[in-house]
Parts: structure tokens; sequence; C-alpha cells
């Protein structure tokens, strides 16, 4: 059964950051990789390429645009968002029940 993981990630323009977060879905027990950190930033509405892989740094990939993402990895993933963990469920199939 898969599993919804927030990953939290930066957003670093040349005169500004932003803290934000993705949503993804992997199966119990798996954890996420560099591809599918890139394919939740992109689903987000960046298109980017990876620029560093051990600090897990991405980069905008259209011409003309100059900034960084960068995935915290160590965020502090026990802290519950309820509002988030709700917005989520709503978009979540309901299975039927046996």
């Amino acid at each position: 059964m898969k599993k919804e993981h927030i990953i939290h990630f930066k957003v670093i323009h040349k005169d500004s950051v932003q803290l934000l977060r993705g949503l993804i879905f992997l199966e119990e027990n798996q954890k996420p990789t560099l591809n599918d950190f890139q394919q939740c930033l992109i689903d987000c509405g960046h298109d980017v390429r990876i620029e560093n892989k051990d600090q897990a740094i991405f980069r905008a990939n259209k011409p003309g645009e100059q900034y960084w993402i960068q995935v915290l990895r160590e965020h502090d993933s026990n802290t519950r968002d309820l509002n988030v963990e709700n917005l989520a469920k709503s978009f979540m199939k309901n299975e039927p029940t046996a």
C-alpha cells in the first residue's frame, strides 16, 4: 500500500529563499530517491535538473530562470501538519472495504 511522504525543500533565488513542501507517494518502508524528489518538484511546477546529488540540489532548467532548490532530507519528519494530512486525504481515492 502506498503511503504519503511530505518533503521539505527551499527555493533559492538571488534575492530570496522560500521554504516549501511537496507530497510524494511511496510503498511502505521505501525511501525516496533523487528521482522521486525531482518528479515531486516537477509536479509542483518546477522544471529542474539535478545539480548536486550529495546535497540534493536541483537547478532550474528553463532558459532565463536562475534559481536552485535544495531538498531538506534531515527535516524534522516527526512534526505532523494536520492541514496537509487532511488535504492529502481529500485527494486520495476511497478504497472499497471487504
